[in-house]
């Protein structure tokens, strides 16, 4: 074929196809010259190369006219060879689009692949082999696309519950899902998963990476994969082995549908971004992009030394994510995926690498200000993961407003209360709360903290009850890998059993755990499949574990009645505003009644004292909640008790004052399978309930007959 290149436009950056023609551009501050490269779509045959004939503001650019969608490309960026002064130019290596909106396949860490001779081990020398065959092609899309048919949900941040799964995991083994199309957008999108959501309650489903990352080399080499996704390549295009068909525009069709589907049934879509690094590792990684394209501008290198790269995130490079290039990249990226793929929000993956500054880390640094400023960004959910293993990476609180944060100290303290470690009250009773000493500053609302007891990194809920230990052997590391500090308990025997009273406990703790998520201020997240008991047989880091043990089981028949515990507190979420409030609550007097808005009670129905609190023994406690004491939409009138009782062995409460006529009417109690009150009589003030071990109760107060 004869194709000719005029020099096109700098802008937009990636393949634009206008009607005639597709405009290519790409940046690179240090390249001397830039190849397009054309390929067969069967074969994969490269049949032109194309020098970009023009370079305005260090951005390589060129047109050619005839192409259309479907025409596959990649790039051969030529440059210094010099990783000493942190260049890593190699022509021989086939680089993708940092804008490919699709792939070819999935990527796959080839030998192949590296810019210096593997056999040496010495990453200063330069490797002439072709990387073309094993690299995976960028395609060349229709920018036109039908709108979405329904709405986005748009729900208030205190109404948010969130669900955080593997979009693979959550279908390969759901019955009702078709075999063909199980762990696929398509799989997600069926009926039988999303009426599972919507009967939960979930208004969010918050998944792990979707965009295109690729597999480890010392993964592939034990047969296995990267199963999490937590290697990203390409920020644009959705990954290819969640698909079913044709490669090609069919695949963002299906992922748009899949976006469609949800908020049909009022779902909001929040993805898991990982701008912190890439798959492309430490120096001795593959080079399949942004190492091809200009080391020196994409990646934080050593400054003393540019070989070697800034290590941040524990995964061999840091995104230079202050770069204005990379950082525009970031932008046009998370652009792209709210106002074409649909999606209502992101959680950040290691976010205080994005937001480190030369200084460190900076709440106002240029990167999260343009999120927050950006029209389209700052209307979206955006959730920072605040910590990483870089200098003063524990962060979390300190995001600015406008981005909510995973609390890992709501986590800690929840386990650690249930688990009955000592001296765990005062603290658990600030993260009922919404952890107001962490956000309550410029502003922030009790939503900023998105609580969790469980996630993906970690154990399952049926695993946190049923283990003491990590058992990751299945991950081939020795069990060296995963968190060793879990503040879980396995009652007496160490993984399954049988045994009716260690069941009877582990049962009765998770559903303590679940209440206490779901019945706290702030924005409560569920793991996949904790409703259905699922369990990784204590496997707390199944990144690798593409199989039955990192896949959600959707049937635990030892407790098949859990689902509707967790829908029936849902449920009790919904229907007491009390319970989602969008004000932290300070034991300050209302105007109008003078009650306080939170009473902390003691068992004598009394208010808590200081002793008690510091008794590093006392453990049973209760606590009503009001509306705030400030003006407050959300305030129906009506308060909620709540008696947590840790201890192994049943303690009395006496049911405390509200107001005037007012009794204490059961609403949920742990004790039962499904939360159903064994009881549901109104308790007068003054009423002495028995409170079973471990279990927790709540009330809402109404009207005496």
């Amino acid at each position: 074929m004869n194709l000719a290149i005029r020099s096109g436009r700098p802008f937009p950056l990636g393949a634009h196809y206008d009607g005639d023609g597709v405009n290519f551009a790409i940046f690179s501050a240090n390249a001397t010259r830039i190849e397009l490269c054309l390929f067969a779509p069967l074969t994969g045959h490269e049949y032109a190369r194309l020098t970009l004939p023009e370079c305005t503001d260090e951005i390589f650019h060129g047109y050619v006219s005839g192409l259309g969608p479907g025409t596959t490309y990649g790039f051969r960026v030529h440059g210094p060879y010099d990783p000493e002064r942190g260049h890593r130019f190699n022509p021989h290596k086939l680089v993708i689009d940092p804008y490919a909106k699709l792939l070819t396949g999935r990527l796959r860490t080839s030998d192949m692949m590296a810019g210096f001779q593997t056999f040496t081990q010495d990453d200063t020398t330069f490797d002439l082999r072709d990387s073309a065959p094993v690299v995976p092609k960028a395609i060349v899309v229709d920018p036109a696309l039908d709108p979405f048919g329904h709405p986005r949900p748009d729900h208030k941040w205190s109404d948010t519950i969130i669900y955080e799964g593997h979009l693979r995991g959550m279908t390969m083994q759901m019955d009702g899902v078709p075999k063909e199309i199980a762990g696929t957008y398509d799989g997600f999108a069926s009926p039988v998963m999303i009426e599972r959501l919507v009967k939960l309650g979930i208004t969010a489903v918050e998944f792990l990476p979707v965009q295109a990352y690729i597999d480890e080399g010392f993964l592939i080499r034990k047969s296995l994969s990267n199963y999490w996704g937590y290697s990203p390549l390409c920020y644009f295009a959705p990954e290819p082995r969640f698909d079913h068909g044709p490669r090609g525009a069919g695949m963002i069709h299906r992922f748009r549908n899949m976006v469609d589907r949800l908020h049909e049934a009022g779902i909001e879509v929040i993805l898991d971004v990982v701008y912190n690094h890439t798959g492309e590792v430490d120096q001795f990684g593959p080079t399949v992009s942004f190492r091809g394209i200009d080391n020196a501008s994409y990646y934080r290198l050593n400054p003393d030394r540019p070989r070697w790269y800034i290590n941040d995130t524990g995964t061999g490079n840091t995104v230079n994510a202050g770069h204005p290039r990379v950082a525009q990249m970031i932008l046009d990226s998370l652009r792209y995926w709210v106002t074409v793929m649909g999606v209502d929000g992101f959680r950040f993956d290691l976010a205080t690498t994005i937001a480190r500054e030369p200084s460190g880390f900076d709440p106002e640094g240029r990167l999260l200000t343009a999120m927050r400023q950006d029209p389209v960004l700052s209307r979206v959910k955006l959730i920072a993961e605040p910590w990483d293993i870089g200098p003063g990476g524990y962060q979390v609180g300190h995001f600015p407003p406008g981005f909510a944060e995973w609390n890992d100290r709501y986590r800690d303290t929840v386990r650690r209360y249930w688990r009955g470690d000592e001296g765990m009250a005062p603290e658990l009773a600030s993260r009922l709360l919404g952890s107001a000493d962490m956000f309550d500053r410029r502003n922030r609302r009790p939503f900023a903290s998105i609580n969790f007891v469980t996630a993906h990194d970690g154990f399952t809920l049926h695993d946190l009850v049923s283990y003491a230990s990590k058992h990751n052997e299945a991950n081939l590391e020795d069990n060296r890998d995963g968190h060793s500090d879990n503040k879980s308990a396995n009652y007496g025997i160490e993984g399954p059993t049988e045994a009716p009273a260690i069941v009877a406990v582990r049962k009765r703790q998770m559903r303590n755990l679940m209440a206490t998520l779901l019945l706290s201020q702030g924005t409560p997240m569920v793991l996949a499949g904790d409703d259905a008991g699922n369990t990784q047989f204590g496997n707390n880091n199944a990144y690798c574990q593409d199989n039955p043990n990192g896949w959600v089981r959707w049937v635990n028949p030892k407790d098949p009645e859990f689902f509707a515990f967790v829908a029936r507190v849902i449920k009790i979420r919904k229907d007491y505003p009390i319970f989602r409030q969008s004000r932290f609550l300070h034991s300050k007097a209302r105007p109008d009644d003078g009650l306080l808005d939170v009473e902390w009670v003691s068992k004598s129905g009394r208010p808590m004292q200081s002793a008690e609190w510091n008794n590093l023994q006392f453990k049973c406690f209760g606590v009503v909640l009001r509306g705030s004491w400030l003006p407050h939409l959300e305030d129906d009138g009506q308060a909620v008790l709540l008696v947590m009782n840790p201890h192994r062995t049943l303690r009395r409460f006496v049911l405390p004052k509200g107001k005037d006529g007012h009794g204490w009417k059961p609403i949920l109690t742990t004790q039962t399978p499904t939360g159903e009150p064994l009881q549901a009589p109104v308790r007068a003030v003054g009423f002495i309930q028995d409170v079973a071990e471990r279990t927790l109760l709540a009330f809402a107060e109404v009207p005496l007959a």
